[in-house]
């Protein structure tokens, strides 16, 4: 008994000692990434707008694989909601210590509720449940698994149960299961995920704008090389860094939207040859020797009951 007792003390310790050390390496990578794009104001501060984005990517992608191959060689990996975490605590000590002084009091603390608000969240949809059929259950001991793409479902007759898949990555059978996010490392409480993913742009955009006019009473956009210090570079490097994660957050967002007013999920529609109930055969016409097969969604109820469904099952 006390060996057993001591073998579990030793994997809660080793378990710990991992995760320090992912935190950390996402810690050194986050930094990395920020201080690298600041480069890019730095020795082009008088390029387009679009020229420093397209900049940005580069530097970006550069700095990733570079940490990718570190991380081989070190053998710990980062971890992707530290990731997330430490970059928005970056944003938010620039905002603090550089652009705040150029903000108005009343927006600056709105901006501050509005970050605040964000780290809860991340902290929330981490621990949050996804919406797990935990085994043992009548759901579970209905489940039929048919193996696609990493996802497995069932052939259950129920519109509930049919909603129920099982996520390779978690391990576990999942109501409502619409994709494993690789940033949060589950596969999230939908209405939750959805509140956050607007969160995050509604936090990045308010950066954005203030940063800019920070930039704009420093006269720092469109300044030259040797005008440009390192606070007026890591403040437009953060605002193109914001820049980008709205763009791709922005797309992210519509196609979630329209995916609650369809009733359809991320899985659904990339895989949906895989799940007989979105498949419509067409028969051959005499003379002809092969069927075709279309996509139809028999949970389509209109917009309205789509999106009653969408919080009821998911809230």
């Amino acid at each position: 008994m006390q060996q057993i007792q001591d073998q579990r003390k030793k994997n809660v310790l080793v378990s710990c000692f991992k995760q320090i050390g992912r935190c950390t390496v996402s810690c050194i990578l986050v930094l990395l990434t920020q201080f690298a794009l600041t480069l890019v104001p730095h020795f082009f501060p008088a390029s387009s707008l679009l020229v420093q984005l397209t900049l940005s990517v580069v530097v970006l992608v550069f700095v990733l694989g570079l940490g990718r191959w570190c991380r081989r060689i070190v053998g710990v990996y980062a971890s992707a909601p530290a990731l997330v975490f430490f970059n928005l605590i970056f944003i938010w000590a620039v905002y603090i210590f550089i652009v705040r002084q150029a903000i108005p009091y009343f927006i600056s603390i709105v901006f501050n509720i509005e970050v605040t608000l964000l780290i809860l969240g991340v902290c929330s949809i981490l621990s949050s449940d996804p919406g797990l059929v935990t085994h043992g259950s009548s759901d579970a001991n209905k489940l039929i698994e048919t193996k696609a793409f990493g996802v497995e479902a069932h052939n259950e007759g129920s519109a509930l149960l049919k909603r129920v898949r099982y996520c390779k990555s978690c391990k576990a059978y999942i109501k409502g299961f619409d994709h494993h996010c690789p940033a949060f490392g589950n596969c999230n409480n939908y209405v939750l995920f959805m509140i956050l993913l607007a969160g995050f742009l509604t936090t990045e955009a308010s950066y954005i704008v203030c940063s800019s006019q920070f930039s704009r009473g420093s006269q720092i956009l469109g300044g030259t090389w040797f005008e440009t210090d390192l606070a007026g570079s890591l403040v437009v490097s953060t605002m193109l860094f914001s820049l980008l994660q709205v763009i791709w957050q922005g797309v992210f967002f519509t196609w979630h939207l329209y995916c609650i007013c369809f009733n359809i999920r991320t899985d659904e529609w990339i895989n949906w040859k895989k799940y007989p109930e979105f498949q419509f055969v067409i028969q051959s016409q005499p003379g002809e020797s092969f069927t075709r097969v279309m996509f139809k969604n028999p949970y389509d109820n209109g917009y309205l009951q789509n999106v009653k469904e969408f919080l009821s099952v998911n809230g």
